[in-house]
């Protein structure tokens, strides 16, 4: 729970507070003071007299009741200080920065349950133990540094690892920028990330709060939770970015298939944020650089850019061509534009600038470009009706000062309506200039590649998904009725599986499966050569020899037939009219807390070698399907590429959505996939499948 006495106390106690600021206790009590605390701060030390210029009291007997209690004293003894500080205090809330918890030891977890069961029995509100602290402007309970500016709108900052958070402060203070909050969690016991986002959306006011949440997480909990009110903020104005540590695919769990094995904890996470809308960041750098992108943007583009939408257009003005150059690589890598400028209004930009100058976007100013030169293209740049936004490079080689170039951008950012990127290299030689400039409010992406690349990963990501379940036409009780049917756990039957798929309406190729050759003939004579012939029995048919292809007559089918029942666990021969068409994939795996994470990609090398592939969390809508299917990198296959014709991309949407339905109301599925489905410009039919059901 958070509650008033956390975050807006009327007196706060140092337990273990000290005059030497090298340790924690003594840097609380700085950093409080330093802050401007306003209400009465104590601090208990039983061997000193007065902490910091305030008289210490020598027992926690001796304190008048108090809101709010920060703790830096070993482990073993904070369960009695909880216990007694909530009892005999009145302390609502408590702040616990030791460490030597159940991150540790079993020991250590038993402690930590005695204080969280202290502060239910109370109505405590915790934080930690095991963190920095809590970072607000009423209070600057933590004992670390940076400490960075703080105001309303700056950003709020959530970190599942105190060492973590002050590195991503020192990467933003370096940026500008500016915070509202920042919350270390620690060990997150009672107020984890999810909590954390859940109260600034219940207690949410658009016109007062931040509208930048930036998280490091650790874990999650509560994926439900997180995904709930993340989408609520973000529906809300509010922009989210977050880095996951830990989600690597050898930490996830071993799989029996080997494509749905792809569908690792990182696939879960890639698809819970992809449904929330959440930025998914890999890096300090990258979460603080698109925490500037958020606040640069964020009375001007659109609160949350779609990747659906047109391309945003940048004109680029720089007084050096190379980063100019790398710049318009970046952003045309990541599908945004840099229109050239032509036309008489160019000319009439040129015959401005310097000779020698080029307007053709980049529009270099040269080295020797002024101040004054800066704000003439700046200028025509806001006029121009096919520019967006404005990146403006511009450094200095050390041999004069640019005070009055950064006083025009200063200027510029304020007054023009579109955004202006300032990427201020010279951070070294022009230290003093730039860090006036960050001192105006303005934030500092020092390279330009790393902008670029931070704008890609914002515009890839899709719109909050819908909460509300449509069916799309599953049959919901047939598949109760046949998935009830299913007495054994493990890869149901061929027919099973065309049985499930069909309860979806994904279409699937005519086959049939059987133990007599005769029948297989007949079948094959029915649907017309060529056909396909694979074994039933093994899980991967093609690993066994249990795969014939193309298949044109009677006599090879026969052989074949012969062939495969001879392979191991072999119990029949499946046969299939032979169709063509570009290879694509579905799969589907159950992951626990999150539930069914689909990926989809192309077939064949492109998920075997390449893992091109797309996660989604079920169920998706069609918007979700349509993202997933734009963001895979051989995504100009799907749509048709150097005179080949695209397959017919809304059916393939469709049997993704609807695949992701079925798998809503069937938990008993853990594993699935389709491969191949085989796709033209008309057409798209599910070829093999396998389900693994355990209940």
């Amino acid at each position: 729970m958070i509650n008033k006495q956390l975050l807006e106390p009327e007196s706060i106690v140092v337990i273990g507070g000290s005059n030497n600021v090298h340790k924690p206790g003594g840097a609380v009590v700085r950093n409080l003071q330093s802050g401007g605390y306003q209400g009465t701060l104590r601090v208990v030390n039983p061997k000193e007299d007065e902490v910091q210029g305030i008289k210490a009291f020598h027992d926690v007997k001796e304190l008048p009741p108090t809101d709010l209690a920060i703790l830096v004293v070993a482990a073993r003894f904070c369960p009695d200080y909880v216990d007694f500080l909530a009892k005999e205090k009145n302390v609502r809330a408590f702040i616990i920065i030791s460490a030597g918890f159940s991150e540790e030891t079993h020991e250590g977890a038993l402690l930590e349950q005695r204080i969280l069961d202290t502060c239910h029995q109370y109505g405590c509100a915790l934080i930690g133990p095991n963190c920095i602290g809590l970072l607000t402007r009423c209070h600057h309970s933590v004992f670390t540094k940076p400490i960075p500016n703080l105001n309303p709108k700056g950003a709020d900052f959530i970190s599942g690892s105190g060492a973590t958070a002050v590195f991503i402060l020192e990467s933003a203070v370096t940026k500008g920028l500016q915070f509202n909050s920042v919350w270390s969690i620690g060990n997150g016991k009672q107020i984890g990330i999810e909590t954390v986002l859940e109260y600034m959306d219940e207690h949410f006011d658009a016109e007062h709060d931040s509208l930048v949440k930036l998280l490091y997480i650790e874990n999650i909990a509560d994926p439900d939770k997180l995904l709930y009110h993340a989408t609520s903020l973000i529906k809300k104005g509010c922009r989210i970015a977050a880095i996951k540590a830990g989600s690597s695919e050898s930490g996830s769990r071993a799989a029996s298939s080997h494509t749905g094995a792809i569908a690792s904890s990182d696939s879960a996470v890639e698809a819970l944020f992809r449904k929330a809308g959440i930025v998914r960041c890999f890096s300090r750098e990258e979460l603080t650089t698109v925490g500037c992108i958020f606040k640069v943007t964020e009375n001007s583009l659109t609160p949350h850019p779609s990747p659906l939408s047109s391309h945003l257009r940048f004109a680029i003005v720089t007084h050096a061509g190379g980063p100019g150059v790398m710049l318009t690589d970046a952003l045309s890598k990541g599908g945004m534009l840099v229109p050239p400028l032509t036309g008489a209004v160019a000319e009439e930009l040129k015959s401005r600038l310097l000779p020698g100058s080029s307007v053709a976007n980049p529009i270099d100013i040269l080295a020797t470009g002024t101040a004054e030169h800066l704000g003439i293209a700046i200028d025509y740049c806001e006029q121009m009706d096919d520019i967006d936004a404005i990146m403006v490079i511009f450094g200095t080689p050390g041999l004069v000062k640019i005070f009055e170039v950064y006083d025009v951008l200063d200027k510029k950012i304020r007054e023009c309506r579109k955004p202006i990127f300032p990427v201020l290299p010279s951070v070294s030689t022009a230290g003093p200039e730039v860090q006036e400039f960050l001192k105006r409010g303005h934030v500092n992406f020092s390279d330009e590649v790393t902008l670029a690349t931070a704008l890609t990963q914002i515009m890839k990501t899709p719109d909050p998904a819908r909460f509300e379940v449509e069916l799309y036409g599953t049959d919901i009780p047939r598949l109760h009725k046949v998935i009830s049917g299913i007495k054994e756990n493990g890869y149901v039957s061929p027919d099973l599986v065309r049985e499930i798929l069909s309860c979806a309406g994904i279409p699937l190729v005519p086959e049939l499966v059987s133990t007599s050759k005769d029948e297989l003939s007949a079948f094959a004579e029915k649907v017309g050569y060529p056909v396909v012939a694979k074994v039933v029995g093994p899980v991967h048919k093609s690993d066994v020899g249990g795969v014939a292809l193309n298949i044109r007559s009677k006599e090879v089918l026969a052989a074949e037939f012969d062939r495969m029942m001879q392979i191991q666990d072999a119990t029949a021969v499946m046969v299939q009219k032979m169709i063509r068409g570009t290879e694509l994939f579905i799969g589907a795996k159950y992951e626990p807390r999150f539930g069914h994470v689909v990926l989809c990609g192309l077939g064949g090398i492109f998920v075997e070698v390449l893992k091109d592939v797309s996660s989604g969390l079920a169920p998706l809508s069609y918007d979700e399907a349509y993202s997933m299917i734009h963001s895979l990198r051989g995504y100009n296959i799907i749509k048709g590429t150097r005179g080949q014709k695209g397959i017919n991309e809304r059916k393939y949407a469709e049997i993704i959505v609807r695949l992701s339905t079925l798998l809503r109301f069937a938990t008993e599925i853990k594993e699935m996939d389709i491969n191949p489905l085989l796709a033209d410009e008309t057409d798209v039919i599910a070829v093999d499948a396998r389900i693994l059901i355990e209940k």
